[in-house]
């Protein structure tokens, strides 16, 4: 009679152990965001072992950039449609985006140059004005916060005010028909601020008075990067540092941030060379306001190196790479490997870039982008792109303080256990329909994914 009962009792274990429940969600580019059932007995081509024990670094959140272009494509659908984008990005039953970006003053997809400062010489900053942004970010961020309050938002500049600059130009490079001449270009490895003490910190109290200002609208900015990436001399609003600069910059920027209990991160790292970056933690002054490190575009292979010799700090991805306005699924392949090689190298924050754009995404300066969502600005439509629902299986699952799953050399896949122990496993398969099999410590879902396709699936 015990044997009967222990193998009654054993059989039920098995059966609890295979009584899975998973919630499963697939897109193609041609089908986006489908619920799909979860089958078993197939015959799997392939199975994907995830171990919840062994636990990565924790999730912060992610999340979507605010510029003048932005607001000036969503400014062209009705009120309501733009509310229900809004409430999609935001809101935990769409992307749930937790995480901001916006610029200081202007950047490559603003409508024009600008800076909240524009008089030559006013090292007392009495033109001081974020007026400006009135018409275009600050409508854009205060919508998003009536539908997310504890919305995190983080600033760079792009550019200071053009007085501060050797060439006295927002531009670094002659060209888009910006009016600057070859002879006023400064290129990468140069300081184009003027580092002398009072520029120095006439700009460090300019941030100040930014982070004020944007206060009284209530709009609070919980961190700062001191510039978008430093090395870059471009023809819309930029500014070069060499490491030196930027190391006397933040000496000036960590005492006006520590007043308004800001934080500093470095970035944006747009350079692979983790040495330009590490003379500045290597500075026992500049570092010590150092909190965190933010990376894009080349500054990703600087990632895994700075990650593992700088534990401690947290990471940022701080722009998506933006595409070329196509918004098609070789773009979106593109980014599910950014989104890989990012989150399993240490990036707690993940950011993408234009939030909306017209249709074919060009900027003021002639540079074509993708972004989330496209507004077709003849007949005043809408859509979302593959690329927004490429976030949007990240973001609407893993939840802040979730962590990574080291998975070892698993390709394609991408595993995390939420706060609540619930897992989130992202699978890419990329040719034809593949049968697979997911366990999770002996649980197993057995499934055919769909050819060219996303695929998130949440394990509870």
């Amino acid at each position: 009679m015990r044997k009967i009962l222990l193998m009654i009792a054993m059989l039920a274990m098995t059966a609890a152990c295979n009584d899975v429940s998973v919630e499963w969600v697939s897109s193609t580019y041609e089908s986006p965001w489908q619920v799909m059932t979860v089958s078993s007995g197939t015959d799997s081509e392939k199975v994907i072992e995830i171990d919840t024990g062994k636990t990565l670094h924790e999730i912060e959140g992610f999340g979507t950039c605010f510029n003048e272009l932005g607001w000036a494509s969503l400014s062209d659908l009705t009120p309501e449609e733009r509310n229900g984008i809004l409430n999609e990005l935001f809101t935990p039953a769409g992307a749930n985006f937790t995480l901001a970006r916006m610029p200081i003053a202007a950047n490559d997809f603003s409508l024009d140059y600008y800076s909240y400062a524009p008089v030559a010489e006013d090292f007392e900053l009495k033109s001081f004005s974020v007026a400006h942004d009135e018409d275009y970010l600050i409508p854009f961020i205060k919508a998003a916060q009536e539908i997310n309050p504890d919305l995190k938002i983080w600033a760079s500049p792009w550019c200071p005010p053009s007085w501060m600059k050797v060439n006295r130009h927002y531009a670094n490079a002659a060209s888009c028909g910006n009016g600057l001449a070859e002879d006023k270009q400064i290129p990468e490895g140069v300081d184009a601020f003027i580092l002398d003490e009072r520029y120095l910190d006439c700009y460090a109290r300019y941030f100040g008075m930014f982070i004020d200002a944007y206060r009284t609208y209530g709009i609070d900015i919980h961190m700062v990067m001191p510039q978008n990436e430093p090395n870059s001399d471009q023809c819309y609003p930029a500014c070069t540092w060499t490491p030196f600069g930027l190391a006397q910059f933040i000496k000036h920027l960590g005492p006006e941030m520590d007043k308004r209990d800001v934080e500093v991160y470095l970035g944006t790292m747009e350079r692979a060379d983790p040495e330009l970056w590490e003379y500045i933690l290597k500075d026992p002054e500049a570092s010590r306001y150092i909190k965190g490190l933010g990376f894009q575009w080349a500054g990703k292979d600087a990632l895994p190196v700075l990650h593992e010799r700088y534990p401690d700090l947290p990471c940022y991805q701080t722009e998506q790479e933006c595409g070329d306005g196509q918004n098609d699924w070789n773009g979106t392949m593109h980014s599910w490997d950014l989104m890989l090689h990012y989150l399993k190298n240490g990036v707690q924050g993940y950011l993408y870039w234009n939030t909306s754009l017209h249709e074919g995404g060009i900027s003021t300066w002639g540079w074509r982008q993708n972004s989330l969502v496209v507004v077709n600005k003849e007949d005043k439509t809408f859509r979302y792109t593959p690329e927004y629902y490429l976030m949007k299986h990240f973001s609407h699952y893993v939840l802040p303080g979730a962590k990574v799953l080291d998975l070892g050399t698993e390709q394609d896949v991408i595993a995390f256990v939420n706060p609540d122990g619930s897992v989130i496993v992202n699978v890419v398969n990329r040719g034809d329909e593949q049968s697979v099999a997911i366990k999770v410590d002996g649980r197993s879902a057995e499934v055919t994914l769909p050819a060219g396709s996303i695929n998130t699936f949440r394990f509870m």
